[in-house]
């Protein structure tokens, strides 16, 4: 078991114990040996107009120390090089309705990423920033703004329905600039919030990133908890996603979780928004897209002049950082993406093309074998359908839900297919 503290740097032991691995939260401790998480958070939320709530606050607090900890704690240590056991402890300023949902939090992040946590709440946390000056924004909704392309289409869409959210972004190198202009594109240059998470390790760190997204969440959940106050009500929480990619379907037997991270997945929603209710965070999670494929996202856009002029911008690789923010174009991110294009009948203007333009057969020298899994999958989908394929991982839906499910992905693999065709794969 790996040993995990994130707490206020006042609290940080003199001595400090060389199995644990300590954090100093929103600011720097200033000593070596200590990491740091949310450093200049308090600024940047200050400088949005925000007060948040203790609660929305603390679990903002709580989602920085599992991103700390998710990149503190190598999964090549672990017993079988993935799954990892971490133990850790939080600094909140109101650890009393958290107690009660150690449990809960612990099984949603098992979910999420996949490994066994122990969660220990304490007293003592940065209490939420206040601010002078809040601002009074003209929104109505949330709305997460990624710089992906699923993200803009959710944000065009609301834009094109008359609605106004607040667009909240988590930075990403590679992906700032984009988030920026996708906003401005939008009419919501003064409905956008940008922040970092700002995690800082002391030694060499985990690369999988899959609690990363828990942020995105939390900052979602101050802009929720913000609009809130000023209008007295429960706020929606725009999160646009594909289903397919958010179902995250196995591409075999020995690739659970080959798509993506479980970021989107219902299970890990439903979890997640069952946690926000306990906690009385008053934003709503709501997946417009849950039944469509990436392609039929790209077909149904409301403003399809402005979708076509800002595609080829957005963001998709899992890949993006390693091949220095370039599109690999064989990881099936980007084969999901470039088969939407297809699809949509839309040319794909991605900046720079695809690192691998040309798909084949032929395995990579390093990295999974991704278009050889994704050609597998399609086949078997033909021949067996979606819901032999897919049997047991939709058994959380209700008969109707699994259903539409199933369509996603038969359609989602068709769209696949007719890349991996197009490529002579097929």
């Amino acid at each position: 078991m790996s040993k995990v503290i994130c707490t206020h740097k006042d609290l940080i032991p003199q001595a400090l114990r060389p199995d644990v691995d300590y954090f100093s939260m929103y600011t720097t401790e200033g000593r070596g040996g200590v990491s740091t998480v949310g450093t200049g958070l308090i600024r940047e939320v200050l400088r949005s107009g925000l007060s948040p709530s203790v609660s929305a606050w603390d679990f903002l607090t709580l989602a920085l120390a599992v991103n700390a900890a998710d990149l503190a704690v190598v999964r090549a240590a672990s017993a079988d090089g993935w799954t990892r056991t971490i133990d850790l402890q939080v600094a909140l300023v109101d650890p009393t309705p958290f107690l009660p949902l150690r449990a809960e939090i612990a099984e949603a992040l098992r979910f999420l990423t996949g490994d066994f946590w122990r969660l220990d709440f304490v007293a003592g946390g940065e209490p939420p920033p206040r601010s002078t000056a809040m601002k009074a924004y003209d929104a109505d909704c949330v709305s997460l703004l990624s710089g992906g392309l699923d993200s803009l289409v959710g944000a065009l869409d609301l834009a094109a329905l008359g609605q106004r959210p607040l667009f909240v972004s988590q930075i990403a190198k590679g992906d700032s600039s984009t988030q920026l202009h996708y906003a401005r594109s939008v009419g919501g240059a003064d409905r956008h919030i940008q922040w970092n998470h700002n995690v800082k390790v002391v030694h060499p760190t985990e690369r999988s990133t899959r609690g990363r997204s828990i942020v995105f969440f939390a900052f979602a959940a101050l802009a929720a908890d913000a609009l809130a106050q000023q209008q007295g009500a429960s706020i929606t929480v725009y999160v646009p996603e594909n289903g397919l990619i958010s179902l995250n379907i196995p591409l075999n037997a020995g690739r659970v979780g080959s798509l993506s991270t479980k970021t989107t997945h219902p299970v890990f929603m439903t979890r997640l928004q069952g946690i926000w209710n306990a906690l009385g965070i008053p934003g709503t999670l709501y997946r417009p897209y849950a039944y469509l494929t990436k392609g039929e996202m790209l077909l149904g856009c409301r403003d399809q002049p402005n979708l076509s002029l800002l595609a080829p911008a957005s963001t998709s690789c899992g890949r993006f950082g390693y091949y220095g923010y370039t599109h690999c174009g064989r990881c099936v991110p980007c084969m999901v993406r470039r088969a939407s294009f297809m699809r949509a009948g839309m040319p794909d203007r991605s900046p720079k093309g695809y690192v691998f333009n040309h798909l084949s057969l032929s395995r990579p020298a390093t990295g999974a074998d991704d278009i050889g899994a994704a050609a597998r999958a399609v086949l078997s989908i033909q021949v067996v359908g979606a819901a032999a394929f897919s049997a047991g991982q939709f058994a959380f839906a209700s008969s109707n839900e699994r259903r539409q499910f199933e369509g996603v992905v038969q359609r989602g693999f068709a769209e696949l297919g007719a890349l991996l065709n197009s490529h002579g794969v097929l």
